[in-house]
């Protein structure tokens, strides 16, 4: 070893051990913290018996009270249990606003996403000082403000094989708050084989629904009422749909009340039965309750003879994006698509050409490119009239070009490709990211929604 390496080597090694001495520094300094929060909160909050304080009596009292609740047993048992919500979303938010309220001991908060002002309308528990916050940080800050004797946890990481089983398994039931069937398909893979009964919800445009998963490992699970997933292209997500705010609010509050009749007890092995609420916003609320079937011999994960198991899916044989499929948005070659930049030098040649905008007519309402006509794409319509009779008088479809718009360029492919394919025009055109990327390059006026 050179002399030169030597020293290098020594360099390295005084690095080293400043690094671990302020490692272990910090450490003690975050023991200190963590002692100082423990004794500030039992000289605020000194308990008067085993269980609880003078203000957890007087906080938790109103629901103490109601006969069908349970009085102190049951809230003494709220207190001692632990829940995970995966998604601190439209869901999310109000069961957690709740379930913190109503005096959960420990609560886990899975979420990689940040708060966006778009989210405001519907996730109750971010602010407009939080956007751009990890959500779970964001609720576990709201939490801390309305109910100090909880005891948050935050996971700002994507649910994956990798590390479903170790997040799932400390808690002792699950809500699955997400949007996606292949995080719920995981979800209710790893909650069955970790013996946790999952509280599940989901909720789109101005309806919803929820149920009770694997209720102590005697109900059904979501692959018993789902064995295979639905098709990747018919599932629509709240940023395309759209949601109205309070009605999937309601199906939240509704997770956080089945989540505390589990916790306390209120259903048992012998009066549980599988079930289906629906919650409809309009025309007139209302919920409905269905009957489901009770666990299936021969589901895949909690059936007699499961073919799922937890080293499959830590080992990655089981791929759940696979599994549900995916959406190629990509559907056109280059030469029938174009970029918005280029669209906008037509326009300013003094061109009027015909675009057509497939969005839905809400959507068409809220903000247009000029000179467009709306026809709503629709990947079921056969009939060419449904496309013509919008035709401006004169319009050539063997000769003439169209340009076709959406708003992220995805529907606006699909019904250029069948425009080609199916209806025979000769120049059809997709504009590349749609309005979306029109706002983000072109005219920052046409908003973003």
């Amino acid at each position: 070893m050179t002399k030169l390496s030597e020293e290098k080597l020594l360099e390295r090694i005084k690095e080293l051990e400043i690094e671990n001495q302020r490692l272990k520094n910090s450490i003690q300094q975050t023991d200190v913290n963590h002692r100082s929060s423990e004794e500030a909160y039992d000289a605020k909050y000194p308990h008067i018996d085993e269980h609880f304080s003078l203000d957890e009596y007087k906080r938790y009292g109103r629901q103490m009270i109601v006969p069908v609740f349970g009085s102190l047993p049951s809230q003494i048992k709220l207190k001692n249990s632990s829940i995970l919500v995966v998604g601190a979303g439209g869901l999310g938010c109000p069961a957690l606003l709740y379930l913190s309220a109503a005096g959960i001991g420990k609560i886990g908060i899975v979420d990689d996403d940040t708060v966006d002002v778009s989210n405001l309308h519907r996730q109750v528990l971010h602010t407009t000082e939080s956007v751009g916050m990890y959500k779970c940080d964001s609720a576990k800050s709201y939490i801390a403000k309305l109910n100090p004797h909880v005891e948050v946890m935050t996971y700002p990481i994507r649910l994956s094989n990798d590390n479903a089983f170790d997040i799932i398994k400390q808690y002792d039931l699950v809500l699955d708050c997400t949007d996606t069937p292949a995080v719920r398909y995981l979800i209710n893979d790893v909650a069955v084989l970790c013996g946790k009964t999952i509280v599940s919800g989901s909720g789109l445009k101005s309806d919803g629904q929820l149920s009770l998963l694997n209720f102590q490992n005697i109900g059904p699970c979501y692959r018993c009422f789902y064995p295979k997933p639905p098709s990747a292209d018919s599932v629509t997500t709240c940023s395309d749909g759209g949601v109205i705010g309070p009605a999937i609010g309601l199906v939240g509050i509704s997770m956080a009340v089945e989540t505390i009749k589990v916790l306390t007890g209120y259903y048992t092995k012998e009066n549980f039965k599988p079930f289906l609420s629906m919650y409809s916003g309009y025309p007139q609320q209302q919920f409905r309750v269905f009957k489901m079937r009770n666990r299936q011999s021969n589901c895949s994960v909690c059936g007699t003879t499961p073919s799922i198991s937890k080293e499959s899916i830590v080992n990655h044989e089981i791929d759940y994006a696979a599994f549900c499929g995916n959406v190629n948005p990509n559907v056109l070659g280059a030469k029938d698509r174009i970029t918005v930049q280029q669209y906008h030098k037509i326009v300013e040649e003094g061109k009027t050409p015909l675009l057509i905008d497939v969005r839905a007519k809400e959507q068409f309402q809220i903000t247009k490119l000029p000179n467009s006509i709306n026809i709503q794409w629709d990947p079921d319509f056969k009939k060419l009239d449904s496309i013509e009779s919008y035709l401006p008088n004169g319009f050539d479809k063997t000769s003439d070009e169209v340009f076709v718009v959406c708003r992220y360029g995805n529907d606006s492919q699909l019904a250029a490709k069948k425009m080609i394919e199916e209806f025979n025009y000769s120049s059809v055109k997709d504009i590349i990211g749609g309005l979306n990327k029109w706002s983000e390059d072109i005219d920052p006026k046409i908003p973003k929604y």
